[in-house]
This record gives C-alpha cells, sequence and structure tokens, in this order.
C-alpha cells in the first residue's frame, strides 16, 4: 500500500472518531484564554463550545472553592450572552464574580436544595441553547450525569462549567473518579503579586490542565482574572509552599 493510500486511510478513521465523539468533522468552536502558552495546549486553541468542563479548588480552595469560582467567572466573562449558574449553598458572593469580568446582569441564579435539581437545571439549560454558558456547582459528578450534560452541551454548541466544590477535604478524592468532561482543572492560590507599598496585590493562581482530550496535562502561573475576566501569565516562582498571602475571600 502506498503512503498516500496510508495517509487516507488515517485521515478517514480521524474523521469517523471525530465524529462519533461528536465533533464531527468540523472545526470546533472555541473560546481562547489570550494567554498564548495556555491556549496552545487546548486542541483548537481555546475551551471548546458544545462541551463540559471541570474546574476544582486545590489547597485550602478545595473546600471554599474561591480560586475556582473566580478562575470559571471569567471563562463565562469572555463569553457572550446570559450566564445560567446553578448552586446549592446561597454563599456566590456577586461583587467577586463582577471584579473577575462576569457582572451580575449577565447572571441567572438558579439556587437548589439538592444536587440532583443542580444537574437537571444544568442539563436544560444546556439543551435551551440560548446561553453563553451553564455553570453548576458540584460535589459528585457521576459519569452517566457527565455524559448526560456533554451531550446537551453538544447538540447547542453551549459552553458547561462544572464547579467542583466539596464540603470536606477528603472528598476531594472524587476528582480522580472519571467523567465526560473535556477538560480538568485544578486552580490553587499563590502569594499575590507583591506591591511597592502595603497593600494586597493582584491575585496569583497554579491552574493545572489535569486532563485534555486530544491534548497533554500542563500547568501555569497565573495572574488572577482581571475587570474583564483576562489571565496573564506570570514566571515560574521558585516557591510555591507559601500560600498564605492571598487566600481570596469566598466568591461562591
Amino acid at each position: 500500500m502506498s503512503h498516500a493510500r496510508n495517509s487516507q486511510v488515517v485521515e478517514e478513521l480521524r474523521e469517523r472518531i471525530a465524529h462519533l465523539e461528536g465533533c464531527a468533522s468540523r472545526k470546533a468552536v472555541v473560546l481562547p484564554f489570550g494567554v498564548p502558552e495556555v491556549d496552545e495546549r487546548l486542541p483548537g486553541g481555546g475551551l471548546a463550545y458544545g462541551a463540559l468542563h471541570e474546574v476544582a479548588g486545590g489547597g485550602s480552595g478545595t473546600v471554599d472553592g474561591a480560586a475556582a469560582a473566580l478562575f470559571t467567572a471569567g471563562i463565562a466573562a469572555r463569553s457572550k450572552g446570559k450566564v445560567l449558574w446553578c448552586l446549592t449553598r446561597p454563599d456566590l458572593f456577586a461583587p467577586a464574580l463582577s471584579q473577575a469580568g462576569l457582572h451580575p446582569d449577565r447572571i441567572i441564579f438558579c439556587e437548589s436544595d439538592k444536587e440532583e435539581d443542580v444537574l437537571a437545571s444544568m442539563e436544560e439549560g444546556l439543551a435551551f441553547g440560548g446561553l453563553a454558558a451553564v455553570v453548576g456547582e458540584l460535589v459528585r459528578l457521576p459519569m452517566t450525569a457527565s455524559r448526560r450534560l456533554q451531550l446537551a452541551a453538544e447538540k447547542t454548541g453551549t459552553m458547561g462549567l462544572v464547579v467542583r466544590r466539596w464540603r470536606r477535604q477528603t472528598e476531594a478524592a472524587d476528582f480522580g473518579n472519571p467523567t465526560a468532561s473535556t477538560t480538568r482543572w485544578r486552580v490553587s492560590v499563590l502569594p499575590s503579586e507583591p506591591l511597592p507599598t502595603a497593600g494586597v496585590g493582584r491575585a496569583r493562581w497554579l491552574a493545572e490542565l489535569m486532563r485534555v482530550k486530544a491534548g497533554e496535562c500542563a500547568e501555569f502561573e497565573l495572574g488572577a482574572c482581571d475587570a474583564k475576566g483576562r489571565l496573564s501569565l506570570l514566571p515560574v516562582s521558585r516557591d510555591r509552599s507559601d500560600t498564605s498571602s492571598w487566600q481570596g475571600s469566598r466568591a461562591s
């Protein structure tokens, strides 16, 4: 078999696999972070629309979920349109989301008593197709539930964002279980940006890309979202052990 024939067979197989994964053979629509070092690690150059993405806090943020919520808010802020945010704990701090670029006027809050209702609301929001993004705060994300959310997102092209927030540190082990999410992130707090005068500088995060379909894992030291949801890449620090300089109030 000739080299040209081999290439044709490989290309046909790739198209079939892409179709089975719900991507079809067309190029996926993505939302870039605007940071080349991050975008080049993501297929298509950004976070895929019509897909589910997971974000969790690391370290002390495992329970409060502040950095994870702000990271997610920055993603939603860079999209266009209304954002549905589903949750069970009524402690989302709207001014903090606004500082990350996501103005409260753009958010539709959906509060439920049970996580099952959050999943149902997320699925309905993704299936609606008229939203920029659908966010849900969840302790558990079973494979079956994540697959339903992924399929709903694929049908409408809406981005699904799950903020994994646990009530106890030990529950974070669930983050290692497989889901249908396209990407999985863990965001931890680093010492804030130093200032020449007394005060607290811009927050800094360690963003770990723990899983990405058709890509490789990576980690980045980032300046937290500005008022337009934008991130900035920071030089890699030599010591990450001190994370006490900025703990950030609970954004969610």
